[in-house]
């Protein structure tokens, strides 16, 4: 710690008005600590809070040094704008508070919903959303597009935020399993954020779907209670809120020593989903192509070619190549390949294995060749990636 005199130079003093009632704030938490630990040693305000509750009373007042905050209402926006004091916001569900964003990126983690659907071969789709919130929105049109370009409909179901007082959760649990019962089965659906999936799984029980069998469901935020206080447990995408705190806390560091906060907001793109009981099942009637499914996912790593594949299935190549594209909409090859995109990016943010030993345990020829594929299939490199590995 840099002295003035015989004196220790005062710590950056930052409050954290951040929930600990939902996972996602925890996470955030988790996030700004290790940010904290590795890089900036501040005097952190923190104390437990709902996401719902105002900003505190004693930020009027407070001579501190920066703000993190997941910015709730405009009365709390325009609270931490008058206090005039650096602020970035965690939360994005207030539109022009002109506050510098940190987010989850909504957009990739409802295509990374549909993928998921997908790849279990659903042809039939819902979305379980929330009105007016944006974040609910953003999935929910990505979802929608991403089911809609591999040829496939979508049936969309919202709720309020908040249920009117004549909104009892039997009666509006009922309206939602009339909607599970009217959708084509097999189905599968996404529920905008794990708070919504037990009603929604227990809508299905009211609409006689069974899960994972008629109506395959996944949420997001991987809440681990939550999900498993479902019944079935629910399967959920990981948008990976420790980065959010951690990218949010470095963008504060920034903004504290009078740099210019960005033009846009930062994004960060998901883990992963984390299956469970909820969506474990391959939706596919044609059993043969269920089995060569599961072949890919199991050798698609280790330099599996179509030829071998069709092979093991008992079909010419011409055949398994016809029924795949009848059935799933894509080709072997992109399956094969999506498969060995999907075990590239997990071990880009879950080891410290080298590009090039990445690229020899995931079927890909060499480095470079993996590097292509990444920019031309996910927009992105591999270094890129891995820098919003998990914690």
């Amino acid at each position: 710690m840099k002295r003035t005199g015989n004196r220790p130079a005062r710590r950056p003093h930052v409050a954290l008005l951040v929930e600990t009632s939902l996972a996602s704030g925890r996470d955030i938490l988790r996030g700004i600590a290790r940010y904290v630990r590795e890089h900036a040693p501040w005097a952190l305000y923190h104390e437990p809070r709902s996401l719902e509750q105002s900003a505190p009373t004693w930020l009027l007042n407070w001579q501190g040094d920066g703000i993190l905050a997941r910015v709730q209402t405009p009365a709390m926006a325009e609270a931490v704008r008058a206090t005039g004091i650096p602020t970035v916001d965690i939360l994005g569900v207030v539109s022009g508070t002109g506050l510098p964003l940190v987010h989850v990126d909504d957009t990739a983690i409802g295509r990374m919903g549909a993928e998921h659907l997908l790849e279990r071969g659903f042809r039939s789709f819902g979305y379980f959303g929330i009105e007016q919130e944006n974040w609910s929105e953003r999935r929910r049109r990505a979802f929608a597009e991403t089911v809609c370009q591999a040829g496939f409909a979508l049936s969309e179901y919202t709720q309020p935020r908040f249920p009117t007082d004549d909104d009892s959760w039997e009666a509006t649990t009922d309206q939602l399993a009339r909607w599970i019962a009217a959708l084509p089965k097999p189905a599968g659906i996404m529920v905008c954020s794990d708070q919504r999936g037990q009603m929604l799984l227990e809508a299905c029980r009211r609409g006689g779907a069974a899960v994972p069998d008629d109506v395959a469901v996944v949420g997001v935020d991987d809440d681990e209670p939550l999900c498993e206080v479902c019944n079935p447990p629910l399967s959920s995408i990981q948008p990976n809120h420790a980065q959010v705190g951690y990218a949010a806390a470095g963008l504060l560091t920034r903004l504290m020593a009078g740099k210019t906060p960005p033009d846009s907001a930062i994004l960060v793109p998901p883990l992963g989903v984390v299956i469970r009981a909820s969506s474990d099942v391959l939706a596919i009637e044609d059993r043969t192509i269920a089995t060569a499914l599961k072949l890919i996912r199991e050798n698609a790593c280790r330099n599996l070619r179509v030829d071998d594949l069709a092979r093991q299935c008992g079909l010419s190549r011409s055949v398994l190549q016809r029924r795949f594209q009848t059935v799933l909409r894509r080709t072997v090859h992109a399956e094969i390949l999506n498969t060995r995109l999907k075990r590239a990016r997990e071990l880009l943010q879950e080891t410290d294995l080298s590009l090039a030993e990445i690229a020899e345990r995931t079927g890909f020829k060499h480095q470079e060749y993996m590097g292509a594929v990444f920019k031309a299939q996910l927009g992105t490199t591999p270094g890129r990636l891995r820098q919003t590995r998990r914690p």
